[in-house]
């Protein structure tokens, strides 16, 4: 019977090393009997994996998306023969983590580092935008989401928190503009908003009905950072919408104040996203499990309707 393994644990280790040599190195086999591996791998899946020159290997457009199903298979091996040699659950492998920018920059990543430093086999690869992926097709483990989710067949969701937003400025932007007291105030003043491409500006507002609903406008400046936004704004360069997590330090300062409450104060909830499996690998339960008491601990991050200022 013909061995559906053979030659994966070379690839991956020539991508890895970036050369057969290194590869062999790794695997204490010869530079030869790795490349006989990775060609019989290829034949027997009908595609080619790798550019080969003379200088150099590169991944083909087939050896991408089957290194990821690679890597994870290998991964979960790992576990599997880690739990079976020490008899618990320890978080061992790559673990691969997508988190929104600004919000996971300064709320999350302080917690997946020291879960690096208390498990010593728990790597880590994280990235940081803002921006949707295709969780199963780029290999993520785990994501971290704000606002509402579409319909997710292979992937699970926990809710662990909520955003709320409120306009800001500063004190001397109103003192030079004037506050805004409606929506239609806002026409006439310097907005800034928080945009990203193939994305049309706008803020969510309060409409008569009390519903949230889109509201466009031509906006002053535009920012896709959202430490840069709440810059612009503590500056004086305009009013701007800004989650909680990110405004309340400057409210409570007073180097901003809120505007227009009666319109802002929008919310939308904070997932977990995992791919669907029947049994949950320790790596991503160990982080679940850390982020949610995180988000139970912090609640004027992740619970900012419960009497939170803003």
């Amino acid at each position: 019977m013909e061995d559906r393994f053979a030659g994966i644990r070379e690839f991956v280790s020539v991508v890895d090393g970036g050369s057969l040599t290194s590869a062999a190195a790794r695997l204490g086999v010869t530079g030869s009997a790795v490349g006989k591996s990775i060609s019989r791998l290829e034949t027997r899946l009908g595609v080619q994996l790798l550019h080969r020159t003379t200088r150099r290997m590169d991944l083909t457009t087939e050896g991408e998306a089957y290194l990821v199903s690679c890597r994870r298979v290998l991964e979960e091996l790992a576990q599997t023969e880690a739990f079976l040699a020490t008899g618990h659950q320890e978080p061992i492998g790559r673990l691969r983590v997508d988190l929104p920018t600004t919000f996971g920059r300064r709320h999350v990543m302080p917690t997946l580092v020291a879960l690096g430093l208390r498990y010593e086999k728990l790597d880590l690869s994280v990235t940081l935008r803002d921006r949707a992926v295709d969780m199963v097709g780029e290999g993520i483990d785990l994501a971290l989401r704000i606002g509402e989710l579409g319909d997710l067949p292979d992937l699970v969701a926990r809710r662990i928190g909520e955003q709320k937003t409120v306009i800001c400025a500063s004190q001397g932007y109103l003192e030079r503009m004037g506050a805004p007291q409606s929506r239609a105030d806002l026409q006439k003043h310097d907005c800034l908003v928080g945009w990203y491409r193939g994305t049309r500006p706008n803020w969510h507002l309060r409409d008569e009905h009390g519903a949230f609903q889109p509201f466009a406008f031509v906006p002053r400046h535009e920012l896709t950072d959202g430490d840069a936004l709440l810059c612009a704004c503590v500056a004086g360069a305009g009013l701007a919408q800004l989650p909680t997590w990110l405004a309340n330090e400057e409210l409570e300062k007073g180097s901003i104040v809120s505007v227009l409450d009666n319109l802002s104060g929008m919310l939308a909830p904070i997932h977990l996203i995992w791919q669907k499996t029947r049994h949950l690998q320790p790596k991503v339960r160990v982080v679940v499990d850390e982020l949610r008491s995180l988000a139970d601990a912090q609640e004027s991050i992740f619970r900012p309707s419960r009497g939170i200022r803003g």
